[in-house]
């Protein structure tokens, strides 16, 4: 009796401890390195401890050479620093021109040095000082070929260090982390996730990269679709709360399918059927295995880093303050939200709120170029964030506000393109979801469609698209006018199925990027997402799917034609 009672004591001393873990928002990580559940193998520490000084330690005019195979084969660090107050000696390149091209030259410089020490064939005799450097990095290396195989294309590589970006996406994280801790904790997930942002954009809500993703979380189009809103007016990839959580759905769908955090954390880099396909070729879910070993189409170095630079970012992110010294944390987020029932200008908003367009974009974040500059209005429905406390005064003048403020229509707008270096105009066609034919029309080009580097394009906003740079108010006779989306607003896991109306004299509807799948006799939903590399539950959202064990032989499923999960 007197054991069971010091069992109990005992269980429920650790629930206590388990609690109040989670109460400081680490669920487990007090006292220990990492969580169990983010398993950290003594093979990854290379790559860790590499990524926390990129993190940490070197600056961003610090450019890292190093092995792409052996992350603590690090053959030099390039420092720019002493050029930053340097004028008018770079023969008019600005320091970010001269960083790049010295780089080059010093890749290129230690590709030529690897080389050289191959053609030695193993003779150690008469090394410079450099040349025994490197020598001693591969001592432990007994393939005759190492040199070689160092020198080439995919092996050599350079960083640059992220210092800076790093403590300023620290500070300004605290804004929003407790908001985005509560959104994990609901959905169930280890609130160490919300620090995934940290390593896709350092918490800059501007972020895009060239492969289109937006925001903290870095959605792609086909991604963020279906989780949010994205067309003309409403990037819901640029709100950090909303598009929270859809990271978290996404985050959660990835563990259903691969059963383990390490996995779920990779397929958000290389995509759940990727990772899959890792898993069964090696026959194992051990992600250093896994990280080591598998040489998969795509799997590259964004992928098989993506999980250490997780557990190196959880690392420098919990003791800050050894790292960067104290930071002026911006204080958390603070606000009411109001629910339009009319399409409303940003300084009506602003005026029922009595505050500033400023302070309702920074708020609102989500707001497209259009809405910013006045030229279209914040979408009926839309869920409008205001200062803390201002609600009920909003209501107030919101009720007051004059007929004629209150629009049932949105304006109607093109997108405005600019075109970069390497696109066609069959590229520029397939990312807005339209043809070269109503590029060539709308834009008044050659039947050929040449088209130059920074020239500006005109395209016709669809439904559910994601828009690019600024959008201009459709002219009078202009062809074809396209208006906005109407629709309320989308937060993370409500509907979001391209094709709903738009309203306004005239419209047309571009196909959104999906195709039709045809049920065979016998498919699961499981085999169809496989094979589109999709998942089960983004079909089964899209097309409305309540038992995903009853597909009829015949019916017809929408299916995303773009990865589901950027790669990069």
């Amino acid at each position: 009796m007197r054991v069971r009672v010091v069992l109990v004591l005992s269980l429920l001393a650790l629930l206590a401890g388990v609690s109040d873990a989670k109460e400081h928002g680490h669920d487990g990580m007090q006292g220990s390195r990492f969580p169990h559940y983010f398993p950290y193998p003594p093979a990854l520490k290379p790559q860790v401890e590499f990524w926390k000084k990129i993190f940490a330690q070197y600056s961003e005019w610090q450019v890292v050479i190093h092995d792409t195979e052996d992350l603590d084969k690090v053959y030099t660090v390039l420092d720019f620093r002493p050029f930053l107050d340097e004028t008018g000696l770079l023969d008019g390149m600005t320091i970010e021109q001269f960083k790049a091209a010295q780089t080059k030259r010093e890749l290129e410089r230690i590709r030529a040095l690897l080389l050289r020490l191959h053609a030695r064939g193993g003779d150690d005799s008469g090394l410079t000082h450099e040349e025994k450097k490197i020598w001693n990095l591969y001592k432990d290396v007994r393939d005759p070929e190492k040199f070689r195989k160092a020198a080439e294309e995919g092996r050599l590589r350079s960083q640059s260090g992220l210092r800076e970006r790093f403590a300023e996406g620290i500070r300004l994280s605290r804004r929003y982390l407790h908001e985005m801790e509560e959104i994990f904790r609901k959905e169930g997930l280890p609130v160490e996730l919300t620090r995934l942002p940290l390593i896709e954009s350092c918490f800059n809500l501007r972020a895009y990269s060239k492969a289109g993703a937006a925001g903290i979380w870095q959605f792609i189009p086909a991604t963020g679709r279906l989780y949010m809103r994205i067309d003309g007016a409403i990037d819901e990839r640029r709100d950090p709360l909303i598009s929270t959580r859809a990271a978290a759905r996404l985050l959660k769908t990835n563990y259903a399918m691969l059963g383990t955090w390490p996995l779920a954390i990779t397929a958000y880099n290389h995509g759940p059927y990727g990772v899959a396909k890792a898993v069964k070729t090696l026959g194992t879910t051990d992600i250093d295995k896994i990280i080591r070993l598998y040489r998969g189409e795509r799997f590259g170095f964004a992928s098989r880093n993506f999980y250490p630079e997780f557990l190196a970012a959880l690392e420098v992110e919990r003791d800050y303050q050894n790292y960067f010294g104290p930071l002026r944390l911006e204080p958390p987020l603070r606000y009411d939200e109001v629910r339009l029932e009319h399409y409303l200008s940003l300084q009506h908003v602003a005026y029922c709120a009595n505050t500033s367009t400023d302070e309702i974009l920074a708020l609102n974040p989500a707001l497209q170029e259009p809405i910013r500059t006045g030229r279209a209005r914040i979408p009926r429905g839309y869920r409008v964030r205001v200062p803390a406390g201002t609600a009920p005064l909003f209501l107030q003048r919101y009720a007051a506000l004059a007929p004629q403020y209150k629009a049932e229509s949105q304006n109607a707008v093109f997108a405005l393109h600019k075109v970069r270096p390497g696109q066609t105009l069959a590229h520029i066609a397939r990312q807005h979801g339209t043809t070269t034919a109503a590029l060539v029309r709308l834009n008044g080009l050659k039947s050929g469609g040449q088209i130059r580097v920074g020239q500006t394009l005109r395209v016709p906003v669809r439904t559910g698209s994601k828009t690019e740079g600024q959008l201009e108010t459709a002219q009078q006779g202009s062809d074809q006018p396209v208006t906005l989306l109407q629709a309320s607003a989308k937060t993370g896991g409500t509907d979001t199925t391209p094709g709903k109306k738009s309203i306004g004299t005239k419209r047309v509807v571009k196909k959104p990027a999906y195709v039709t799948h045809k049920v065979r006799q016998g498919q699961t939903l499981h085999q169809i997402a496989r094979r589109y590399n999709t998942t089960p539950e983004v079909l089964r959202r899209l097309n409305g799917v309540s038992n995903v064990r009853r597909l009829q032989a015949g019916q017809i499923l929408r299916v995303p034609t773009n990865r589901v999960i950027r790669d990069t």
